[in-house]
């Protein structure tokens, strides 16, 4: 009974160090989250006045640029993967890299090739692991994002894409992360980076007359300046959502880590009680066994 009582306390002691780590980890996500939730809502009115912006050129213009233009067969895909480069998050990466697996079957299914960009240590693991290549692997700065990986993302998507898929580049891009719809849910989204699919260019026709615009110096380089910062504006928009996201789901498995640590000690307790009780119950047997031997 006595190894059984110290097996008890000591499994007590690691669950109570435990759920101090896990607590921990609970406040600091909670603290990060805020942070992280604000550089979202800081970049979405840039964000929408840029798509506003590019809207308006592509739907008022007659010029076919080769970002908006849709190729006649497509052939090779990339899949941009946006993952972390930590775990104890729950099912944040599990179920991103599953929603990446279901895309690149449909491609498949649909005659393409697909190609590989990896955002974060998870992702790269995960294909190391599985021995599968990839084009270009990002890591170290998913839980901040800084704009220079965002530029740096943007340059070598922009040159697969303008690069001729027989010769190793591109013919669509699509983004696969993240988004925090809330503190406890976060969806895996999919979006079609490239070609650009222009669906704002209506909002004024239901509103009143449409608008007339015009260029300068023409239609042309105003595209040129403006679509490869929209792309970079998505880029970024979706590594500050998937570090948003992962660090609502860090808290959310952190609080699920310390309620299980709790119930751990409140099990363990009651067990070593038990064992307390038995051992004391026990000892007295034996006195009193002991004391009825002498008294005959």
């Amino acid at each position: 009974m006595g190894a059984q009582l110290r097996v008890y306390r000591q499994k007590i002691k690691s669950a109570q160090t435990t759920k101090k780590i896990t607590r921990a980890m609970e406040l600091i996500a909670a603290s990060r989250i805020q942070k992280a939730k604000a550089r979202v809502e800081a970049t979405s009115p840039y964000t929408n006045a840029i798509t506003r912006a590019v809207s308006a050129v592509a739907t008022h213009s007659n010029f076919d640029h080769p970002l908006l233009t849709e190729p006649e067969t497509i052939t090779r895909a990339a899949v941009v993967i946006f993952t972390s480069d930590r775990g104890l998050a729950g099912a944040f990466n599990s179920q991103v890299l599953r929603e990446a697996e279901e895309l690149s079957e449909l491609l498949r299914s649909e005659g393409k090739s697909v190609t590989y960009y990896l955002i974060g240590r998870k992702a790269q693991g995960y294909f190391k692991f599985r021995n599968r290549a990839s084009e270009r692997i990002w890591s170290g700065g998913t839980e901040s994002p800084v704009f220079e990986t965002a530029k740096e993302i943007t340059d070598a998507l922009l040159e697969a894409f303008n690069t001729d898929a027989a010769e190793g580049g591109v013919d669509e891009i699509h983004l696969v992360f993240n988004r925090l719809i809330s503190m406890v849910s976060q969806v895996p989204q999919v979006h079609r980076l490239l070609p650009l699919q222009v669906v704002e260019g209506v909002a004024e026709a239901e509103t009143g007359p449409t608008s007339l615009y015009e260029f300068e110096p023409d239609a042309e380089t105003v595209l040129d300046r403006l679509l490869p910062a929209y792309i970079e504006s998505r880029i970024f928009n979706a590594l500050l959502e998937s570090a948003a996201a992962k660090h609502a789901a860090t808290q959310k498995a952190m609080k699920s880590a310390s309620d299980n640590a709790d119930t751990l000690i409140r099990d363990y307790t009651r067990l070593a009680n038990n064992a307390r009780q038995a051992e004391i119950t026990q000892q007295i047997s034996e006195i009193v066994g002991g004391a009825d031997a002498l008294s005959d």
